[in-house]
């Protein structure tokens, strides 16, 4: 298996910042297109557990636009041949004190790189 191929890297990274402007602008029609249509999907957040794109599509939905703002700390972004991904960062949002963690598995769908599952969490203070 080749790691880290360069043209698809690329690819990951350029939609890991598509998922991060849209993000931090509630652009929630871009992170809904991002994430896998599928039922199979999931994301695992601060306060919730979500199980499949309908639901993952209505806590955006709900979800307060405030205060989306974050510092990425650090990013490492992993390709696993030509299909498959994982992005991983640490952030920090203020005014918060801690350091916020946030995992996806972006794989190579007909329609284009999506989050198949992700996870958000903080470290304790």
């Amino acid at each position: 298996m080749e790691i880290n191929l360069p043209h698809v890297l690329a690819e990951v990274t350029a939609a890991f910042e598509r998922y991060e402007r849209a993000l931090v602008s509630n652009d929630v029609a871009v992170l809904n297109e991002l994430f896998w249509h599928s039922p199979h999907t999931l994301r695992y957040g601060v306060g919730e557990n979500l199980y499949g794109h309908a639901e993952v599509a209505a806590y955006r939905q709900a979800r307060s636009p405030a205060s989306l703002a974050r510092t990425i700390l650090r990013t490492v972004i992993t390709t696993y041949g030509h299909d498959f991904a994982t992005a991983n960062i640490e952030f920090h949002r203020p005014p918060a004190e801690s350091v916020g963690r946030q995992s996806q598995t972006w794989v190579r769908m007909p329609e284009g790189w999506r989050v198949v599952a992700a996870h958000v969490s903080f470290l304790a203070r």
